[in-house]
C-alpha cells in the first residue's frame, strides 16, 4: 500500500534522510522510533507532503503521490495527526468532527459516539470551543476522532503521547489497541514509547536518517535500549 524508494532529504546542509527504502502492507500497525533527531518526524510529513523528499519515488497503492499536495494525498486516503494539535478560535469540537467527516451531515448522535470512542463525553464537549480551554490528552483524543472519522486508508500520528498526562497515555493506549483490531486501515505512528511499540505488528527504527531495522516486534525494544543508561525506565528519548 505505502512504498519509498531510495527517498532522501536534507535541510540546511544537512542530511535528514538518507536513502529511505520501505514497503508497508495494507491493514498494518507499525511503530516507527529511533533517537532524537534520527529522522522520524520528518518521514512522517514527506508521506503526508508537508515536506517533499529532494529525490527518490513514493507510492501509494501504486500511485506515485512523490509531488502531490497534502490535499491532493488526503483525497487519496491519508491522514496525519500533529503532535501538538491545532486549536481553532470560534470553532466547535462538532464543528471539527463536521469538517472533518468523511460523512459531511455527520449527526451529533454520530460525533457523540465518535468521541465516546476516543474517551470523551460528547454531552459535554461537543459545543465547547476547540480552545486553551482544552488539555493537552482533551485535544490529542479530539484529533484522533477527526482522523478516525475520515476512514482514510492510511493514518498518520507523530508522538501521540507528547505533552500528555499518565492517565490520558493510559487512555490512549486503549484507543489504538482499538484501531489496531477494529479498523481496515494502515497506521503509522512516531514515537518513543515502549507500550505503543509493544503492540505494533512491526517496528521501523530510524537511525541518522537510515532505516536501521524494519521487521517482527521480537526484543527489537530490548535492543534498541541495551545501551540506555535508564536500563529499564526508558521512554528512548536518551537511546
Amino acid at each position: 500500500m505505502l512504498e519509498l524508494i531510495n527517498v532522501c532529504f536534507t535541510r540546511n546542509n544537512k542530511k535528514i534522510l538518507d536513502n529511505i527504502n520501505l514497503k508497508i502492507d495494507t491493514n498494518s500497525f507499525i511503530a516507527i522510533t529511533g533517537p532524537n533527531g534520527s529522522g522520524k518526524s520528518t518521514l512522517a510529513k514527506i508521506i503526508m507532503g508537508i515536506e517533499l523528499p529532494d529525490s527518490g519515488k513514493i507510492l501509494f497503492n501504486n500511485i506515485d503521490i512523490t509531488n502531490l499536495s497534502i490535499a491532493e494525498r488526503a483525497k487519496l486516503g491519508i491522514s496525519f495527526a500533529f503532535q501538538q494539535p491545532v486549536k481553532f478560535k470560534g470553532i466547535t469540537i462538532y464543528d471539527i468532527l463536521k469538517l472533518a467527516s468523511s460523512n459531511q451531515k455527520l449527526t451529533k448522535l454520530e460525533a457523540y459516539q465518535i468521541l465516546k470512542e476516543v474517551g470523551i463525553c460528547g454531552e459535554e464537549y461537543l459545543n465547547r470551543e476547540l480552545n486553551n480551554s482544552l488539555s493537552g490528552g482533551e485535544l490529542k483524543r479530539i484529533e484522533i476522532a477527526t482522523v478516525l472519522l475520515r476512514n482514510s486508508k492510511l493514518n498518520i500520528f507523530d508522538e501521540p503521547e507528547a505533552g500528555i498526562d499518565l492517565w490520558s497515555f493510559n487512555n490512549l493506549i486503549n484507543i489504538f489497541k482499538n484501531i489496531h483490531n477494529n479498523l481496515a486501515s494502515t497506521t503509522l505512528i512516531i514515537t518513543h514509547q515502549e507500550r505503543i511499540l509493544n503492540i505494533a505488528d512491526k517496528i521501523i527504527l530510524i537511525k541518522n536518517g537510515k532505516v536501521d531495522y524494519f521487521g517482527e516486534n521480537i526484543n527489537i525494544v530490548d535492543s534498541i535500549c541495551s545501551n540506555c543508561p535508564t536500563k529499564g525506565g526508558c521512554n528512548h528519548e536518551c537511546c
